[in-house]
């Protein structure tokens, strides 16, 4: 809850956010923050854990609908990736460069992505594991602000993606 609570108004405040504003938003008296962390940093470093943890996404592309055309699954998981590219980059934006290290991991394969793509297997050039990073690396390179300078449209990606760059 408290978690929950930090989230939005680290990405408003950066870690300049008060625990007092944490206490407030989360409905509790301040003194409770320190029962459940020793301290602001704690929180911080939670709060980034909680952003940057996968199942989340990992369970809206498992809900992709199963039936959909390989065009319209693949786009339904880039508007899902690029959203993450952003609130990844957003919330690391919000805090101090000290709280860097704890998002530093390699990016693992994304199951649900594998299975998505694994429907699709008769249509693809390549294995489903290896459709699944390019679309995730091409994703991550087209959305990133520090990266594509300017964010390419899904749709693009998608086109991208499909067909490559070839006219």
């Amino acid at each position: 809850m408290i978690v929950a609570a930090a989230l939005p108004l680290l990405l408003e405040h950066g870690d300049r956010v008060t625990t007092r504003q944490i206490a407030h938003a989360a409905g509790i008296a301040e003194g409770t923050i320190f029962r459940a962390f020793a301290d602001k940093d704690e929180l911080v470093a939670a709060v980034l854990e909680a952003a940057l943890d996968q199942a989340p996404l990992e369970a809206a592309i498992a809900a992709i609908e199963p039936d959909l055309p390989l065009d319209r699954a693949v786009a339904a998981a880039i508007a899902l990736l690029q959203q993450r590219v952003l609130d990844i980059w957003r919330i690391l934006s919000s805090v101090e460069s000290r709280f860097h290290d704890s998002a530093r991991r390699p990016m693992s394969d994304s199951h649900a992505l594998v299975q998505l793509l694994e429907r699709h297997r008769h249509s693809l050039a390549v294995e489903p594991v290896v459709a699944a990073r390019l679309l995730r690396g091409l994703t991550l390179a087209t959305t990133h602000p520090m990266l594509a300078g300017e964010q390419m449209s899904g749709d693009d990606v998608l086109r991208l993606f499909l067909h490559g760059v070839s006219g």
